[in-house]
């Protein structure tokens, strides 16, 4: 897995390896101070998941009626969902792993109809009895449970079974801006297999390396049934699952290689708070996460004395941090005297077009911890999507849609989603 999370995260440009060096001599007494920065995330699999049900108490769908709940996501990015077959003892409706794709082979949104990638599924729990109004709850349980199987006409009793498109219709409405809309429709009624479903959960893995970081949040196929699947397929409650669900949607995103500038006697050089970006290659970095462009204008500018592109070995990015894998640190040296200040800058990698800096220039003779100076900042070239769930993200293989508005923190919560503190992304140290 991370062969292939390097290998995508490598459209980061290659070309912020690049660092320079000093450019003008100071006879004033030095001081050697060490930055680093740290990608400090406590990373999520999941970018998005909820829950849906039905009207009513219980809240189920009922034959003929339909729910809806909407989502985004990215190019590669699948949606799945479990329910459950309400009359059975133990079946359940869910896509095949890893889900239903919403964009074609070309990135084109799909729409209409996709009930043909539903199936219907024994939990391996229970005894079947004959599906029906009739079926006791929770009913017998097997012996020795059994692996989650796919119900192909009959069960293991030997109960049959009409295949699930023709008991549940699943549509998918494109709202724009990698918004979707999915409806789950019961057209069970009047047919032998006529059921209610159950409240159910969903959920979108983040896409990674061309991989999706869970491809089998809900249920794994030929294993045993996990994570509170069993209440839902058994008594129709989704409260486990969505709580088990929850526990894994987040937060995932890389940070570019980092671009440190150190200045003395003008205004940050990288931005200023409430203007447009100027135009210098900022654009590149907030959206591409390529500081090159940047880097090299700021080594023209009267007052810049340093500038730097931090890469981090081996990946170029910073990656988060992943299960007990570490986040990307890098650290750079620096010789600087009374009245120098440091700027950063470096892109929050799967979004549109944010970046973290510092917006007002830090002492570079302080040591400590500095990250309280950095925010979350949206460079207003190019519309928002939700992050690492767009299909016009760079880093996800998409192209930015432009946009023309001044620079602003980004608010959190945000309309997409609520993210961490900012010191719980990024930690930035002088030592």
């Amino acid at each position: 897995m991370k062969q292939h999370i390097l290998k995508t995260l490598a459209l980061f440009s290659a070309t912020a390896l690049l660092a320079s060096c000093s450019k003008s001599k100071n006879k004033a007494p030095s001081a050697e101070r060490t930055i680093s920065v740290e990608n400090v995330l406590q990373s999520d699999p999941l970018v998005e998941s909820g829950v849906f049900q039905g009207q009513g108490s219980p809240a189920l769908i009922q034959p003929g009626h339909s729910v809806s709940f909407q989502f985004s996501a990215a190019r590669g990015e699948a949606v799945t969902f479990a329910t459950m077959y309400g009359a059975s003892n133990d079946l359940f409706f869910a896509p095949v792993s890893p889900g239903i794709q919403v964009y074609d082979a070309s990135g084109n949104p799909i729409e209409g109809d996709v009930s043909s990638q539903v199936k219907l599924w024994d939990n391996g729990t229970r005894i079947n009895q004959k599906p029906g109004a009739a079926v006791t709850h929770p009913g017998t349980a097997e012996t020795i449970a059994r692996n989650i199987a796919e119900v192909s006409g009959t069960d293991a009793q030997g109960n049959t079974y009409l295949p699930a498109p023709s008991l549940m219709g699943v549509s998918l409405k494109y709202n724009g801006n990698s918004m979707f809309t999915l409806t789950i429709t019961n057209n069970s009624g009047g047919t032998a297999n006529e059921t209610p479903f159950s409240p159910g959960v969903w959920a979108i893995s983040y896409i990674v390396g061309g991989n999706l970081l869970n491809a089998n949040p809900l249920y794994v196929s030929g294993t045993p049934t996990a994570n509170g699947l069993t209440n839902l397929a058994e008594m129709g409650d989704n409260t486990a699952l969505d709580t088990y669900i929850k526990g894994m949607t987040g937060i995932f995103t890389p940070l570019s290689p980092v671009l440190v500038v150190v200045y003395n006697g003008i205004d940050n050089p990288i931005f200023q708070l409430g203007s447009n970006d100027p135009g210098k290659g900022l654009k590149d970095l907030a959206q591409k996460g390529d500081a090159s462009g940047l880097a090299t204008y700021l080594r023209g500018v009267k007052g810049v004395k340093n500038v730097y592109v931090l890469p981090a070995a081996g990946s170029t990015v910073l990656l988060p941090v992943m299960s007990d894998q570490a986040g990307s640190r890098v650290s750079q040296q620096l010789s600087v005297v009374k009245g120098d200040k440091i700027a950063i800058a470096t892109m929050y990698g799967f979004s549109n077009d944010w970046f973290f800096a510092n917006a007002d220039g830090v002492d570079a003779t302080e040591s400590g911890d500095i990250s309280s100076a950095v925010a979350l900042y949206d460079d207003g070239t190019a519309i928002d999507q939700f992050p690492g769930a767009g299909i016009t993200q760079f880093n996800l293989a998409g192209t930015p849609l432009a946009d023309n508005k001044p620079i602003m923190a980004v608010p959190n919560p945000n309309p997409f989603t609520t993210l961490p503190a900012i010191t719980g992304i990024i930690k930035v140290t002088l030592q």
